[in-house]
């Protein structure tokens, strides 16, 4: 299988993509929804030359499954029409959906969705909200908003955020590793509002949730909230990494955690 560059038309803003498939359209595929902040690829991994969606694409392919990784509109090379400070929570489920879809008219299937942090928070609105896939994987899913973020964006931010009134209203500040990002008032009404294992309680179908002991952003409440709200199939996979699956020491726990994935997926 190959990687090729996509465009996904939609509203104000196209989503770039990247196909990674062996030409034809037809048979399963992975949907990769990247994290907060993040792009298609996902953080680079020291040393691998590619970044941690991007092995997870090539791994996948070798046991068959092609895969679509997109930047969400306002991230990565979706941007012109729409900034990261233009996109929210509903705008990335909405995204999905229409890259679900995307597949979909190109003859893939099943479809199945695999989120990391924020895009397992996005992952588990659109299947509770009936997306149309086979299965849910979620890496360290932010499954309590109102814990997760403000570790992530500090409590100032946070606090700034659920203040302000007008949903346009921007909020800068400085991410504890240095990037400078903004965010409108309805981000921060989102995540005061969005219950996502609540929402997860629609989607019936298999669900893996994976999760680190050592992360420091999502606790593992939010893996047992997720678990506890979904009644169909689950596979459970614990281990010992932090949230970017210790890729700053090697591949070792992101490859144990994309084999479990391979092993969780339904195959056609």
């Amino acid at each position: 299988m190959m990687d090729s560059t996509v465009t996904l038309p939609a509203p104000r803003q196209p989503i770039t993509a990247t196909l990674h498939s062996d030409g034809a359209p037809k048979g399963p595929a992975v949907l990769l929804l990247h994290g907060f902040t993040g792009t298609r690829d996902e953080m680079a991994i020291p040393g691998a030359g590619e970044g941690v969606f991007a092995r997870t694409a090539r791994l996948m392919g070798a046991e068959g499954f092609a895969s679509l990784r997109i930047d969400f509109r306002g991230s990565g090379d979706s941007t012109g029409a729409m900034s990261f400070a233009d996109s929210d929570i509903e705008s990335q489920v909405a995204d999905t959906l229409l890259a679900l879809d995307w597949l979909r008219r190109r003859g893939h299937g099943p479809l199945h969705l695999l989120g990391w942090s924020q895009g397992g928070l996005v992952a588990a609105l659109a299947a509770g909200r009936g997306a149309e896939v086979a299965s849910v994987s979620l890496w360290n899913a932010v499954a309590e908003p109102q814990v997760s973020y403000p570790r992530i964006l500090g409590p100032a931010m946070m606090a700034e955020g659920l203040a302000a009134r007008d949903p346009g209203t921007l909020i800068s500040t400085t991410l504890p590793w240095g990037a400078g990002i903004r965010l409108r008032g309805r981000f921060f009404d989102q995540l005061a509002h969005l219950d996502p294992a609540t929402e997860l309680a629609g989607y019936p179908g298999p669900l893996l949730v994976a999760w680190g002991s050592r992360d420091p952003l999502v606790p593992e409440t939010s893996a047992r909230r997720l678990l506890e709200s979904h009644s169909g199939p689950q596979v459970i996979y614990r281990a010992g990494f932090d949230h970017a699956f210790d890729i700053s020491q090697g591949t070792r726990a992101l490859d144990a955690l994309i084999a479990e994935t391979l092993r969780f997926l339904p195959r056609p």
